[in-house]
C-alpha cells in the first residue's frame, strides 16, 4: 500500500495476518480433536498450512487429520477459523466467531446456497488462543485478491461468456440471501436494541464507531473518510426499505467455484441486518476498486465484468425487487472500504510492511475514487 509507482500490481504481497505459531497450532489441535471425537488415539494431523488466499481480518489454517473411534477411521480435510490474536492489529475491534458460526448454519438451514460444512465450534480461548469453528474443507477457485484478478489469473483468462456466468451466479446467491424470510426472527443476534432506528441506521452508526476505534482514537483521522460520513448525512434515503439477511462482505472473491458454478460461499464475519442494497452496492464497488487499480497502471482490466447496470439489472430480474438509493449506499460501500484498507495501512505498518504517509487521506488506497463519486464526477463504463 506505499505509492503505487513503486510497486507491481501483478505480484502477491506478503502480509501478516496472524502471528500464531503453526507447530503450537498442530499440538493443540491434535489434542483437542482427538477429545472432540472421542478418537482411540492421537488423530494424525499432516498437511497444516495458512491459505495462500482470503480476508485479512481473520487467521484460518487448513489441515488434513485422519482419526479411529470405535475401530471405524473417519476424517478429510478441514479449515480452522479463528478470531484474530490481539498482537494482530486486528481489523475489527470485535469478532463475533459465534455469530459467524451461526448465520452459515442458519443460511444452510433455510437456503440451498452451498456453504462450507459446519464439524465443531469451540468457544473455549484456552484450545488455540481465540475461539475458533472448523468446517469442512471445499474444493475449488477463488478469484484472488492478491494479487488481484483483474491482472491475471483463471477469471481473467476466461471469456466474457464465461464471466457472464460468474455475474449471474453471484448475484444469484445474493438475492437467495435475501430472499429468506422473517431474517431478524432467523438471526436475532443483528437486531437493535431501539426498535425506533432503522437497520440501515444502526449500520452507518457502527460503522462510525468502528472507525473511530479503528483510526481517530489513535489520532488517525481521515478527512476524506470523515466528509463522506457527512455526505452520507446530507444524502440519507428517505425510504432505506425493509430488511434482508446481508451476507456483507457479497463478491465472488468470497465464492469457491468449481469450474463457474459456486460450490462454497464464505466469510460471513460483516453479515447484518439491512437494505439489500448494502450487498448489491457492495459487489459493485469492490469491483470497481479493483478495475480502477487496473486503470491507472494502463492495464485493461476487466471493464466487462460485474458491471453496475448489469449487476442492478440481473439483481432485479431475479429478485422482482427494484433497487433504490444506490448513488448512496455505493459511496457508503467505498467508505466502509476506506475504513478497511485505512486499518489495513496501519497493520501493515506496524509489521513493517509499509511507511507511514504525511497526507492521512493517502490511507484510502481508492482516494481518488471516492473523492470523485462525491463530486460526482466519478465516470462508470
Amino acid at each position: 500500500m506505499s505509492d503505487d509507482s513503486e510497486q507491481d500490481p501483478g505480484q502477491r504481497h506478503q502480509l501478516t495476518t496472524s502471528t500464531r505459531d503453526l507447530g503450537d497450532i498442530a499440538e493443540r489441535l491434535t489434542r483437542w480433536l482427538g477429545n472432540t471425537v472421542g478418537s482411540d488415539g492421537d488423530p494424525a494431523i499432516s498437511n497444516l498450512a495458512r491459505p495462500q488466499t482470503g480476508g485479512m481480518s481473520s487467521s484460518s489454517v487448513l489441515f488434513d487429520a485422519s482419526w479411529q473411534a470405535g475401530g471405524k477411521t473417519d476424517g478429510g480435510s478441514y479449515v480452522a477459523r479463528m478470531a484474530p490474536e490481539d498482537d494482530s492489529f486486528p481489523v475489527f475491534e470485535k469478532y463475533d466467531l459465534a455469530a459467524q458460526y451461526a448465520v452459515m448454519a442458519g443460511v444452510a438451514e433455510h437456503t440451498d446456497i452451498p456453504v462450507p460444512q459446519l464439524c465443531w465450534y469451540e468457544p473455549d480461548e484456552s484450545v488455540l488462543g481465540a475461539p475458533f469453528f472448523i468446517m469442512r474443507k471445499a474444493e475449488g477457485r477463488v478469484p484472488e485478491d492478491n494479487p488481484p484478478y483483474v491482472f491475471l489469473g483463471w477469471l481473467f483468462d476466461s471469456t466474457v461468456e464465461q464471466r457472464t456466468l460468474i455475474t449471474r451466479n453471484t448475484i444469484d446467491i445474493i438475492a437467495r440471501v435475501h430472499a429468506i424470510p422473517d431474517p431478524a426472527a432467523k438471526f436475532p443476534m443483528f437486531a437493535g436494541p431501539d426498535a425506533a432506528d432503522s437497520s440501515l441506521r444502526r449500520h452507518v452508526d457502527a460503522t462510525r464507531r468502528w472507525y473511530d476505534w479503528a483510526l481517530a482514537d489513535d489520532d488517525y483521522r481521515i478527512p476524506l473518510l470523515e466528509r463522506t460520513f457527512d455526505w452520507l448525512e446530507e444524502h440519507w434515503p428517505a425510504d432505506p426499505g425493509s430488511d434482508v439477511l446481508s451476507w456483507g462482505d457479497s463478491r465472488p472473491g468470497n465464492i469457491i467455484f468449481r469450474e463457474f458454478d459456486p460450490v462454497a460461499v464464505l466469510d460471513w464475519e460483516m453479515a447484518a441486518l439491512g437494505p439489500r442494497e448494502l450487498d448489491v452496492a457492495w459487489v459493485i464497488f469492490i469491483h470497481r476498486f479493483f478495475q480502477d487499480i487496473a486503470t491507472r497502471f494502463d492495464q485493461p482490466g476487466l471493464p466487462d465484468f460485474l458491471r453496475r447496470d448489469d449487476v442492478v439489472e440481473q439483481y432485479e430480474k431475479v429478485s422482482g425487487y427494484r433497487l433504490r438509493d444506490m448513488d448512496f449506499h455505493i459511496v457508503y460501500a467505498a467508505l466502509r472500504h476506506g475504513v478497511v484498507m485505512a486499518r489495513i495501512k496501519r497493520r501493515m505498518i506496524h509489521f513493517g510492511e509499509d511507511t507511514d504517509t504525511p497526507d492521512r487521506d493517502d490511507y484510502v488506497m481508492h482516494r481518488a475514487s471516492l473523492e470523485a463519486l462525491l463530486d460526482g464526477t466519478y465516470e462508470w463504463d
